[in-house]
This record gives structure tokens, C-alpha cells and sequence, in this order.
């Protein structure tokens, strides 16, 4: 499979627009999401729901940090959703058997507790109705304004285009290219991905490190790898022990990271979907699976006519594949052109991966979600931001067509 064809700058919905330019992301404080849970908890349980703000780690890391220090499993604790390590986030997590105390005691480098409250069920992925966000863009435009505001008012009638964008796709943007080598069972090629390329990296080390694996000098790379390239460590063990044990050095992988890798693939999939339904990505087709907003369902659009109001009205929406063997197929031309996005990708619509163990089940995904919410203001040449999108959805979607950054 080509980098190229699961990657690039995304064509935005707004181009006609100007955009504000500028920078974000200059400080932790410049992006802070909070989540909007789906429940509260109920206040007795079995399962402790602990809330806590993070900064500067992802939710694995802080998951791993708080499970750590309270002897918890890390698989027995249960998650809403996930955040990646830029900016300031809440979230909550439960914890099966943890006394609310010992919780409320904790004191972790780069995350403070906010509150411990007992609930009856495990928090599993899902559980919350979104997220919302607080952005500062600093260095816009003098039309910041103007361009923003025009900005939010399409995005507010016809959608916010749903694509994952480069953040699903790790720091050295090839998450994806490790799952497809995944499915593909071409452990070399996974390993090759996942420890990435030097041109993709900042820190010096980091480069050398990639620089000397690429070279096939094993003791150079894992002395040269950051601290903090965990996975990249473990694997480079592995190999140094055993050379060409690919798929056995690979089994050091954590599981929760190779779903992620496996996710990242049918993430670019779906944004070359959502590029493609770009220009009428507020209408639906005969032949989609329609999303329903209101619950998540989706029914096959027989009568394009007939559903067109519900569409205006932000009731439905087209959707896109998350591919996988038990998800539902839509019919006629819109088949057509997403079996043929899989193909030119090199997978098949129900690939289970090698001997069948890595099966991805597949779903769908609105093309579009709604906007909601959405404030901004300007202060000097800073623009802040503050809106809600619902769960699965990124801000960098927003942020996006308002700067024209990326």
C-alpha cells in the first residue's frame, strides 16, 4: 500500500474562505477538552468512576500511572474515550475493588484527581455523548474574525466534515501503515512502519535511533532511543535477542496499541470516504446507510427524494465504512465506490487479517456531525475558540477549516 494514498492534507469543506492561519497547541492551556459524560454515576457500585485532569500524557500512560500506584490491572480499568497527549484533559476512568480514599490521595506527575464516586457498571468506550472543546489559536489573521464567523455559520448548517485527520495517526503519522502490515502479516514490514523515519521525528536522538535501526545496528538504536519510546525499546530487545524474529517481536506490542494500529487503517479509509462525499456531504444518496443522529441506527436510503428534508433538517446523514466482516454493506453506486477505496487499498471488504486473528468486526461513521455550541472571540491576534462535537469526533476538524493549516 502507498503512504500517499491514506495520507495528505484533506480538502476542506470551507475553501472559498480565507483562512486565519496562525498556531496552536503553543502551550498546554491553548487546548483543553473536557468530556460530556453519558451518565453520572450513581453514587454506590462496585466500580469507582475517577475523574482526573490530565497534561501532557496520553490516557494509556495516565491509565498506566494511576493503575500503577493503586495495584490495579491495568485490563480491569475501563475508559470513555481516549486522548492523546497534547493540551490539558478530563476524563473519567473506573476502577473495579479501589476505595474512593486511596484514590482521592493519589498525587502523579501530570495528573490531579477530581473526583472518586462509586457507580454499579464498568466504564467501557462509548460512554459519553462528546467532548467539548476550548482552543486558542494564536498569530491569526487581522479578518480572523470575519473569516471565522463565516466559517462556523456553513459549518453550523451543512456539518463538520468527520474525518480523523493526522492526529489519529501518531506522532510519525504511520499508525495506519502499521495496521495494514498487520493485516497484510507482514511483521517486518509492521516493525519497519512502527519504528518509522527520521525526516518524521524532531528530537535528535530519536532520529539517530531510526537512522542506525535502518542500518541494521540494533545496540546503536536502543542506545539512542528515547526514554520514552517504550514499545520501540521492547521490540528492538526482542530482534537484538533473536534477528529476524519479526511476528515474535511484534507479540511485545500492547495489545490496546495494536487495536489502535488496526483502527488507524480503517481511519484513512474512511477519510478518502469523506473526501470523495466532500461537496455534498450534507445530502444523501439512494443506495447510503443512513445515520441517524438522534440514536446512532442507520437504514438504507431507498428514495432519495423523500429523505432530502430529513437531511436539511441535520435529522440523518450519510455514512461511511469503518470496514470489517460484520459490517453492513450499502447498495448500488455508493458500494461500488467504497469497495473500490479497499481495493486500491489492498484489502478486501471482510479481510480477517492473517489465519483470521485479527479480525476487525467494522461499523459505520456519519460523514458529518453537527456543530454545537460554537463561541468565539478574538483578543489582539489570538482567537479562542470553545465548541462541543459529539463522541468520535475531533476538533482538529474544526480548527482545521478556520485556519487552512493543515
Amino acid at each position: 500500500m502507498k503512504r500517499e494514498y491514506l495520507t495528505g492534507m484533506h480538502p476542506y469543506l470551507t475553501a472559498p474562505i480565507p483562512g486565519t492561519g496562525g498556531f496552536i497547541k503553543e502551550s498546554p492551556e491553548d487546548f483543553i477538552v473536557s468530556e460530556i459524560p453519558a451518565y453520572e454515576p450513581c453514587g454506590s457500585g462496585e466500580h469507582l468512576y475517577l475523574t482526573f485532569e490530565k497534561r501532557g500524557i496520553t490516557t494509556l500512560e495516565a491509565i498506566r500511572r494511576i493503575a500503577g500506584r493503586l495495584k490495579v490491572p491495568e485490563r480491569d480499568v475501563g475508559y470513555a474515550g481516549m486522548k492523546d497527549a497534547a493540551g490539558i484533559t478530563r476524563q473519567t476512568i473506573s476502577l473495579q475493588g479501589t476505595k474512593p480514599e486511596s484514590a482521592l490521595s493519589l498525587q502523579l506527575d501530570g495528573i490531579s484527581i477530581c473526583s472518586a464516586i462509586r457507580h454499579s457498571n464498568k466504564l467501557k468506550p462509548g460512554h459519553l455523548k462528546g467532548n467539548r472543546f476550548q482552543v486558542t489559536i494564536r498569530g491569526v489573521s487581522l479578518t480572523a474574525a470575519e473569516s471565522t464567523a463565516a466559517v462556523l455559520e456553513i459549518l453550523r448548517q451543512r456539518g463538520v466534515p468527520n474525518y480523523f485527520g493526522h492526529q489519529r495517526y501518531g506522532a510519525q503519522g504511520n499508525s495506519h501503515l502499521v495496521g495494514a502490515a498487520m493485516l497484510r502479516g507482514d511483521w517486518q514490514g509492521a516493525v519497519d512502519c512502527l519504528i518509522g523515519v527520521p525526516d518524521a521525528v524532531r528530537d535528535a536522538d530519536w532520529r539517530a535511533a531510526i537512522s542506525a535501526y535502518q542500518r541494521g545496528d540494533l545496540p546503536e538504536a536502543l542506545q539512542c532511543l528515547p526514554r520514552h519510546c517504550r514499545t520501540e525499546r521492547d521490540i528492538l530487545q526482542r530482534l537484538a535477542a533473536r534477528p529476524e524474529a519479526w511476528e515474535k517481536a511484534f507479540s511485545v506490542v500492547h495489545p490496546r496499541l495494536k487495536k489502535l494500529y488496526l483502527s488507524a487503517f480503517q481511519s484513512a479509509l474512511f477519510d478518502k470516504v469523506v473526501e470523495q462525499r466532500l461537496e455534498t456531504i450534507d445530502r444523501v444518496m439512494a443506495g447510503d446507510l443512513a445515520w441517524k443522529h438522534v440514536n446512532g441506527a442507520c437504514f438504507l436510503v431507498e428514495d432519495q427524494e423523500a429523505e432530502a428534508s430529513r437531511a436539511e433538517r441535520f435529522e440523518i446523514s450519510a455514512s461511511g465504512p469503518m470496514f470489517g466482516s460484520r459490517m453492513t454493506q450499502p447498495a448500488g453506486a455508493v458500494m461500488a465506490m467504497e469497495q473500490l477505496i479497499l481495493k486500491k487499498a489492498g484489502v478486501s471488504p471482510g479481510d480477517p487479517g492473517p489465519g483470521g486473528r485479527l479480525p476487525l468486526q467494522g461499523e459505520r461513521r456519519p460523514l458529518r456531525v453537527p456543530l454545537v455550541d460554537a463561541l468565539h472571540r478574538v483578543e489582539g491576534d489570538v482567537l479562542i475558540l470553545e465548541f462541543s462535537l459529539t463522541r468520535g469526533s475531533y476538533a482538529t476538524s474544526v480548527v482545521r477549516e478556520i485556519t487552512k493549516m493543515f
